[in-house]
């Protein structure tokens, strides 16, 4: 009998209780956390839940060809994205199909109609002057309205999916991108509850409600012949509640372009504000270019510089002398996309130079998303909708009931050969295969409400794959112990000799398929993608399971007295398995001591 090593192989011996008790405690938490999180079952892809599936083919402006890009097209990609979560769709998958097209798949539960026109339309971008803002909901000042009061504690936090829109903030600031490095700064800066005076000029003269003032008290419509107008939005305003999704994606809804209107956006501290906003000063489509820059030359750091076209630089210069000669927060152009406002900076002095600056703390991330939105405005790309098709999880569930028929067939088939051959081993296969099927299970259900995973038809194939991987990690190691049992050693040193060279062989083989997965998962889209994750995470899981369960288990098995004693039914039978005999030491005969006979010699 061979003695192990002392270190890692001793303690891994004596200790195996720890690895267990270990994975014990992860399934533990992790199936706590799954039903503490309401969340017991994985969420399912459109093929297997149903849905709608919505092909849009982009079409340039005439002379315009080269706008069909990569950039545009994921700018376009972004933009949907945000219209479609702003309908509470959180399993929604918007992605490119070869260099023109746009594929949206919205599960079901949808309204498929909402979806289709939100998606379908182009993008309005429109640069407003702020009127008037202020938090909205239960963190505002002053006394709510009663329509202010519902659902604002749950909902207060709620935030937009895009980067670009978590960050309308109140400190951004606009200066001439000629000047930027020397144009001194306005201390005065968006409030919640600023006071300012009306800018009817900057309005284009229309009455309109003056900012609300620091007391409370609600803005009121001046008196003129337009005063029915200025007091629809002055109700719109009073009743606005900005941290209901729903009242956000209705906000503005209708307004015209030369209409002032109420919106939504979300301040620095992820807070939701409403704003009434004058008429569009100037469009998206004045915007000729927009990118985000690392500062160098001051402290601010990550900015956003805008470009504008020879009409867009006339309209806005106007606009900027106008709204530079008033306070805070009618100082301020509120950027609005999709009637919501991503972006609200203040402006000290007219902006004549064509280009523009926009500062406020942005990382990189976030000026990013700023700029595509902005860049978007002018993007000379419409979509035209070629097919929508309606998709019943029918199909999906016989697909699915097929698959997991398949699956039940393949495991059943590795359970009868483990039987079979290992014999006794099969014990501890069987058993890590249950373990790693429960982790996956939990990750999964985990996972759905976490990074949005969606478990489809390609996934699920992912899943019955996985079984033949783990299944190969046990037979490799079960095959080391046999052979170190061939060798003449009894079970328990061969549990410990195999385990070494076993190990380097499970990890290379698993590397290889986590490799194969990873690359999978970066070079494709959609549903391959879900191939990809789900071979990844079992190749993982594989790795985990194979190292805390099936190795600790086996060297506590190899302390009892049916495998230790090589049962012919535990598979280790040294017999079967045609062991030399265990391999002993002779000693020659002592000789005595003299001179020794030269024919014993």
């Amino acid at each position: 009998m061979v003695a192990p090593k002392k270190g890692k192989s001793a303690s891994a011996q004596s200790k195996p209780g720890r690895s267990l008790a270990l994975i014990l405690i992860a399934i533990v938490a992790l199936t706590g956390g799954m039903f503490a999180s309401g969340h017991t079952t994985p969420r399912l892809g459109i093929d297997l839940a149903g849905g709608t599936s919505i092909t849009l083919r982009a079409v340039p402006e005439a002379g315009q060809e080269s706008a069909i890009n990569k950039t545009n097209m994921d700018t376009a990609v972004d933009i949907m994205n945000r219209r479609v979560n702003g309908l509470g769709v959180s399993e929604a998958e918007v992605q490119t199909q070869g260099d023109r097209n746009i594929i949206v798949n919205i599960p079901k539960g949808t309204n498929s109609e909402e979806a289709r026109q939100q998606v379908g339309t182009t993008a309005k971008l429109y640069f407003r002057p702020v009127v008037a803002t202020e938090l909205s909901g239960a963190n505002a000042t002053g006394s709510p309205s009663p329509s202010e009061t519902g659902g604002a504690s749950d909902k207060a936090t709620d935030k937009a999916t895009d980067k670009a829109t978590e960050k309308a903030t109140d400190g951004d600031k606009a200066t001439d991108g000629d000047k930027a490095s020397g144009t001194p700064s306005d201390s005065a800066s968006a409030s919640a509850t600023s006071q300012g005076r009306a800018a009817s000029d900057a309005l284009k003269a229309d009455p309109s409600p003056s900012a609300k003032s620091s007391d409370g008290a609600s803005p009121s419509p001046s008196a003129s012949a337009s005063g029915d107008d200025a007091a629809k939005v002055q109700q719109q305003y009073a009743a606005l509640d900005c941290t209901d999704k729903g009242a956000r994606a209705k906000a503005g809804e209708g307004a015209k372009p030369t209409d002032s209107t109420v919106a939504c956006g979300q301040n620095a501290q992820g807070q939701w504000q409403k704003y009434i906003l004058g008429p569009a000063a100037v469009d998206g489509t004045d915007v000729n270019k927009a990118e985000a820059v690392f500062n160098t030359q001051t402290a601010a750091g990550w900015t956003v510089t805008m470009k504008f076209t020879d009409k867009g630089s006339k309209k806005f210069a106007d606009i900027t002398g106008k709204l530079a000669q008033n306070q805070s927060p009618q100082n301020q152009f509120a950027i609005v996309l999709d009637n919501e406002v991503v972006s609200d900076p203040y402006v000290s002095q007219a902006l004549t130079g064509g280009s523009a600056e926009i500062s406020g703390n942005f990382d990189q991330e976030e000026a990013q998303g700023l700029a595509n939105v902005l860049s978007y405005g002018a993007l000379p790309l419409t979509f035209k909708e070629d097919s929508v098709t309606t998709v019943t999880a029918a199909l999906g569930g016989e697909q699915l009931k097929a698959g997991l028929i398949a699956g039940a067939i393949g495991l059943a088939l590795v359970v009868l050969y483990l039987l079979f051959y290992y014999r006794g081993l099969s014990f501890i296969a069987v058993c890590s295969l249950l373990v790693s099927a429960g982790l996956t299970y939990v990750l999964m259900s985990l996972l759905g409400p976490t990074i949005g995973f969606a478990l489809n038809l390609p996934a699920v194939c992912g899943a019955i794959v996985a079984i033949g991987i783990t299944a190969d990690s046990f037979i490799v190691y079960f095959e080391r112990v046999r052979d170190e049992i061939r060798e003449g050693r009894t079970l328990r040193p061969a549990v410990e000799r195999a385990w070494p060279r076993a190990r380097r062989t499970i990890l290379v083989s698993d590397f290889v398929s986590f490799l194969a997965a990873a690359v999978l998962f970066i070079v494709t889209v959609g549903k391959v993608q879900g191939f990809a994750f789900t071979l990844g995470l079992t190749t993982l899981l594989d790795v985990v399971v194979v190292f805390l369960f099936t190795k600790p288990l086996l060297t506590l098995m190899a302390r009892r007295k049916f495998f230790a004693s090589g049962h012919k039914w535990s598979g280790l039978d040294p017999k079967a398995l045609g062991a030399k005999p265990p391999l002993r030491r002779t000693r020659r005969p002592s000789r005595p001591a003299g001179p020794v006979d030269p024919k014993e010699a």
